[in-house]
């Protein structure tokens, strides 16, 4: 079989940036300088696009921040990355324990590891005029934006604990300064007597709207009709990271506090940016609602170079399982599988074998034997569906991801983990209702002995289920090891007819992915077959 490119080119990269701000263009251009393959995937909506100018930032003070972006993107592609607009649809975790991407133009990208710089969405008071005026003469943040209201009429439109706080911090840049207490609570006395020795006035009465002339703010209404006359007006924003994508992922906002105060929500991450889901990084707002633009794009270079020296351990594990498997003659003996295993954090998507979910569902829970478990994608799946299972595998370190998984999912007491070397281990004559292998990578002349052995541990009346890779893809994976291949007609005949009935013995196709990283078709054979019961 010749690889098949199916619609929607998928193309591989070691890293996707979702966020083309400071933080995602940072981060982009110090791997691309690393010399890794690197796509940014941008919606185009910076937190920042209503300001006309970046502030704060050493060499690009008054930039625009189009022009900063611009500037950003180009660099970025000088050295190899890839920019390009577009909203993330979809995000999931491939079989390879990378990730798959898909935009909203039907691209389809994998990467070994993502950065999310998604930023945050301010959650602004609900009044007519605030939403209109907001990022030009209705801001929050005085070292934003105090310079270019310095010594203005300023208003501060107080709806939580801290406008005393924010009235008092306005009054370094401007002599008028009005506090309009809104819905906020009460000052105290300590409270009102530092706003009376720094002149700030306070206005009680709740705030109507904004007043407005043409594309011009002129005051604050009050519900009474008073307009107090303002050329600035200050608001306290509810700052929430834009977490559609993490969630996708596993990962959670988590509320941020300010004083015991709910400020806005963050997606957590420790201090190279790496989240509770490995492989998955974050930078800028979406997890420091406090970052200023050269606050994320510093971000966005410390936790891309944290991610440059992620995927070099990775490597050099790979490096290494390959030497060892080339000085051991090409057996993947248990060594080589540790480390094989220890290269990645999850080598496996953890998302059962398609094959297994279409023949399985059916039967009614009984013992399975997940022989070759893995990580345990394909045993807890079984017993989230009532299986009491045996999962056999040759790799400690696969083992116990399983079993942590299994505990974390309430699966444990479903579960049985045993390491086992399946070409020496002998399993239980007829123990199981079930017995499934997929992809069983065995040293060459072993493939009959050990079927043979998983055979007999079906019960009567039991099912084997067989998954391998097809004979005709025999050339596109190691075909100098052709024992991993095997058709569906070779697996049937180690069966005694008189003992078995073959229910299915197919080969089967299935998207997959080559080594270019193209989204290619290929074939599986597939064997299920019962036992027939004691007569």
């Amino acid at each position: 079989m010749v690889w098949r490119t199916v619609p929607g080119m998928t193309t591989q990269f070691d890293v996707v940036v979702v966020g083309g701000g400071a933080a995602g263009l940072s981060g982009a251009l110090v791997l691309a300088r690393a010399g890794r393959s690197v796509l940014v995937l941008d919606e185009r909506r910076p937190r920042n696009a209503p300001a006309a100018h970046v502030h704060n930032y050493l060499g690009r003070e008054g930039t625009p921040p189009a022009e900063l972006y611009a500037i950003g993107r180009a660099e970025v592609v000088s050295y190899g990355g890839e920019v390009s607009d577009g909203r993330v649809t979809g995000v999931r975790r491939a079989d390879d324990g990378g990730f798959l991407v898909t935009c909203e133009t039907g691209r389809v990208v994998t990467a070994r590891r993502l950065l999310l710089t998604t930023g945050l969405i301010d959650e602004l008071p609900d009044l007519p005029g605030v939403a209109q005026r907001w990022g030009r003469d209705v801001l929050h943040c005085p070292y934003c934006h105090g310079a270019e209201v310095r010594n203005l009429p300023i208003g501060i439109l107080a709806t939580t604990v801290f406008g005393v706080h924010q009235a008092l911090l306005w009054r370094q840049w401007s002599p008028d300064v009005v506090l309009f207490r809104h819905i906020a609570p009460e000052p105290t006395a300590e409270e009102l007597e530092q706003l009376a020795a720094r002149d700030v006035t306070v206005v009680e009465g709740k705030v109507a709207e904004l007043a407005l002339d043409g594309d011009r703010l002129i005051g604050v209404r009050l519900e009474n009709g008073t307009v107090v006359p303002r050329t600035a007006v200050v608001v306290a924003p509810r700052f929430t990271a834009r977490g559609g994508l993490p969630a996708a992922l596993g990962l959670a906002t988590v509320e941020q506090e300010m004083s015991g105060v709910v400020v806005g929500e963050a997606v957590p991450a420790d201090a190279t940016g790496a989240t509770a889901v490995a492989g998955v990084y974050v930078a800028g707002n979406v997890t420091d609602l406090r970052a200023q633009v050269i606050g994320a794009a510093a971000a966005g270079l410390n936790v891309a170079a944290a991610i440059s020296a992620d995927l070099v351990a990775e490597d050099t594990r790979r490096a290494v399982a390959a030497h060892r498997l080339s000085a051991h003659g090409g057996a993947f003996d248990r060594e080589w599988w540790e480390e094989r295993y220890r290269s990645a954090p999850e080598l496996w998507s953890g998302r059962p074998n398609e094959v297994l979910v279409t023949e399985v569902a059916d039967l009614p829970p009984g013992r399975a034997l997940d022989a070759g478990s893995g990580e345990g994608g394909d045993a807890l799946w079984l017993a989230d569906r009532g299986w009491q299972v045996t999962a056999v595998d040759l790799s400690d370190v696969a083992l116990a991801r399983g079993a942590r998984a299994a505990e974390d999912r309430g699966l444990d007491t479903r579960t049985t983990w045993r390491q086992a070397d399946l070409t020496t281990w002998t399993p239980p004559a007829e123990a199981f209702d079930l017995v499934c292998s997929s992809f069983l990578h065995l040293p060459a002349g072993t493939r009959e002995p050990v079927l043979a052995g998983l055979a007999g541990a079906v019960a009567p009346g039991g099912t084997l289920l067989v998954v391998a890779h097809d004979r005709s893809d025999v050339h596109i994976g190691r075909p100098d090891l052709p024992e991993f291949f095997a058709s569906a007609e070779q697996l049937a005949g180690l069966l005694a007819p008189r003992e078995w009935d073959v229910e299915v013995a197919e080969a089967r196709p299935r998207h997959a992915v080559d080594p270019e990283g193209r989204e290619v078709t290929v074939a599986d054979a597939v064997l299920r077959a019962r036992r027939r019961a004691a007569r």
